[in-house]
């Protein structure tokens, strides 16, 4: 039996480096690239220098330290943080005391390479220390030189650390980290580790916390989320947890993400089925539509598999929303292997698609093979895709019009130029709705019911203003307090000010040209 990581609280102690020469407390800003389990990771940092004093930075000040949370999946995420980094050594000069971490998958894959190339940088910390980075912190204040500490394993759960949530009415709770799998083009499972599940009863636990706290909605997070079990020898643990999860009262909406198609069950689409709570929303990356491909790539599934999987979703759940994960111009891609991808896409009807172009990350076995594709077959392999998807994407969405929706608010409007606010339906589609005038504001969290008018490929409008209805919830009482306790105003223009600023960073950093 696999040794359980330890899931207890973890302490952090009030750091002296937290404190300014005036007596004062340092900022803090967090900027996070990359996937939902990054966004996570950095709602644990956040707390985790809150505890230690440090105080979050107001939207006018700089910081007076810098934390990039990094990803390491695509090419590009080196060039973002190294160019990044040549900003901000700027940035440094003229700000005495302010200090710079880099943590994160390219921080726990580059290690001493970050400070070679960027020797202004403070702290480099891995995927499996974050509770660390206050100690470091003051350890490269105190020494006055910078400090790299990466582990090669977990210790401890990151849920044993604090969170700051970004959002009060919304949750994210990882059930397992690290990965089992070993697909070629993925450096995933040697910067995380292999998958290490969470014990049931923890995960109940901090949602249960969330809920009482006032969140109406909970999204679980594993590199292959429905593989959950493994370390206790459980097959159908995943969909046991969703099935309590339902019986959690007081919350409304569950979500999940990202399954593997290979451990993707049946038990798990009856609970979806049968469970009110759990949403009709499901993201199945597919990768390739080409069963050669997929071999390379060491998925363990083929096409066939694939869809199969979203028969039965779509006979159970007729109005689920199914999107994907598509990977264009792997090596040794032929132009038959790219029309069997078009061909699954079509079929599949996906209501929207991530698709990436394929960059060689150094590290995994996809990288050292000979027959890479060409850039420009790549870019035009891409562009045919999207152009497919997106096409597919507005036909679906336009089977909405008429539909009256159930819409979570969330703290952001449709833009500055409409009077729409914004949220999300149960199936996840974004949708940008019209109050009636005289009408009460809905706060992020409560629940909005209203007709779709208008569709385009990523979001959907409702003006149709004669079935609006609007339910005030725990969520948005607790968002009102949320912005009484830091002496915002509620309104929706300011949702969200005051909260760790997790993916647009509110400092503007410029890539080095």
């Amino acid at each position: 039996m696999k040794t359980q990581l330890l899931d207890e609280p973890v302490d952090i102690k009030p750091s002296l480096a937290a404190v300014r020469a005036d007596g004062g407390r340092r900022t803090y800003e967090v900027v996070t690239y990359g996937c939902q389990m990054n966004v996570h990771d950095s709602e644990r940092l956040a707390a985790s220098l809150e505890t230690a004093g440090y105080v979050a930075k107001q939207a006018a000040e700089r910081a007076d330290v810098i934390v990039i949370n990094t990803c390491a999946v695509r090419e590009n995420a080196d060039n973002k943080l190294y160019g990044n980094l040549g900003y901000l050594a700027s940035v440094k000069r003229k700000h005495e005391g302010m200090q710079i971490a880099v943590g994160g998958c390219l921080a726990q894959k580059d290690q001493n390479k970050i400070i070679e190339k960027a020797p202004w940088v403070d702290v480099v910390f891995g995927t499996h220390n974050m509770g660390s980075l206050p100690v470091l912190l003051e350890r490269a204040r105190h020494n006055n030189e910078a400090q790299v500490e990466i582990l090669e394993a977990l210790e401890v759960f990151p849920s044993s650390l604090p969170s700051k949530r970004e959002s009060v009415s919304s949750g994210w709770v990882s059930i397992s980290v690290g990965c089992n799998n070993t697909c070629t083009f993925c450096i995933v499972p040697s910067l995380r580790g292999k998958e290490n599940d969470r014990r049931p009863g923890d995960v109940l636990a901090e949602v249960q916390a969330l809920v009482d706290a006032g969140a109406i909605e909970v999204t679980l997070l594993g590199q292959n989320v429905n593989s959950y079990g493994v370390a206790f020898g459980d097959r159908q643990a995943f969909s046991k947890l969703l099935r309590t999860l339902g019986t959690v009262e007081g919350l409304e909406r569950v979500r999940f993400t990202s399954p593997h198609p290979a451990a993707f069950t049946d038990d798990v689409i009856l609970a979806m089925s049968e469970i009110a709570n759990v949403m009709p929303q499901l993201h199945m990356p597919l990768q390739s539509g080409s069963d050669r491909v997929l071999r390379a790539m060491r998925r363990s599934y083929r096409s066939k598999k694939f869809l199969g999987i979203l028969e039965r979703v779509r006979e159970e759940i007729p109005d689920a929303a199914i999107t994907t994960d598509i990977i264009v111009g792997f090596p040794g891609e032929t132009e038959e292997d790219f029309q069997q991808t078009l061909e699954i896409v079509a079929q599949s009807r996906f209501q929207s698609a991530f698709t990436y172009q394929y960059s060689v990350r150094p590290g995994t076995p996809a990288g050292i093979m000979q027959n890479q594709i060409p850039k420009e077959i790549v870019q035009e392999r891409y562009e045919r895709l999207t152009a497919l998807q997106d096409q597919i994407s507005l036909e679906e969405n336009q089977k909405q019009i008429g539909k009256t929706v159930e819409i979570m608010v969330t703290p952001s409007s449709a833009g500055k130029q409409t009077s729409r606010l914004s949220g999300r339906a149960r199936d996840n589609r974004l949708v940008h709705f019209s109050v009636p005038e005289q009408a009460e504001t809905p706060r992020p969290g409560d629940i909005v019911n209203a007709t779709v008018t208008e569709a385009a490929p990523f979001f959907l409008i409702a003006d149709e203003l004669s079935n609006y209805s609007l339910r005030r919830t725990r969520a948005g009482d607790a968002w009102d307090l949320s912005q009484k306790d830091s002496c915002g105003a509620p309104t929706p223009q300011t949702a969200g000010k005051g909260a760790v600023n997790l993916g647009m960073p509110e400092l503007r950093i410029r890539p080095r040209t």
